[in-house]
């Protein structure tokens, strides 16, 4: 499949909280890392991700892929998103930011998909008490630090 097709499946199924459109995407060991939920390996993983924390928390996504490129086995793409809010404290407010993704491929199916977008724009929006998007932020800043403990990054 070709990578403006597999974009394309990928954010109708989002907006349509299909989560098995979603996860068909995927090969059968891929991995969807979401940079508020996390990382979720397999197709049921990714599937419950879509419907059980995505549609959860929020409705009415709206998400544009912008300026895909692709070689190697790896795609990238911008995009804006958007969704209403289900979390109590938000609820209806509309949250919009903007990031990239990449996608790792193998045979026409995502192997693993990764995004980076800048959370504190993400949940500026919300009317989130500020400790507790210090928290949130701290957690995935603790997450980041975890990742690259053993890297020239953290060594003194």
């Amino acid at each position: 499949m070709a990578f403006t097709d597999i974009l394309g499946q990928f954010t109708a199924a989002v907006e349509a909280g299909d989560g098995h459109a979603l996860a068909a995407l995927f090969t059968e060991d891929g991995v969807y890392h979401d940079t508020f939920y996390g990382e979720f390996k397999g197709r049921d993983a990714i599937q419950d991700m879509l419907d059980n924390h995505f549609w959860r928390d929020a409705k009415a996504f709206r998400w544009d892929m912008r300026e895909p490129l692709e070689g190697g086995g790896i795609g990238y793409s911008n995009w804006s998103f958007s969704y209403e809010s289900r979390l109590e404290g938000a609820v209806g407010k509309r949250i919009l930011f903007e990031g990239m993704s990449r996608f790792r491929l193998n045979d026409g199916m995502i192997q693993r998909y990764d995004e980076v977008f800048d959370m504190g724009i993400a949940l500026s929006q919300t009317a989130f008490a500020p400790d507790r998007i210090a928290r949130i932020v701290g957690k995935a800043a603790d997450s980041l630090r975890a990742r690259h403990a053993d890297t020239r990054h953290l060594q003194e």
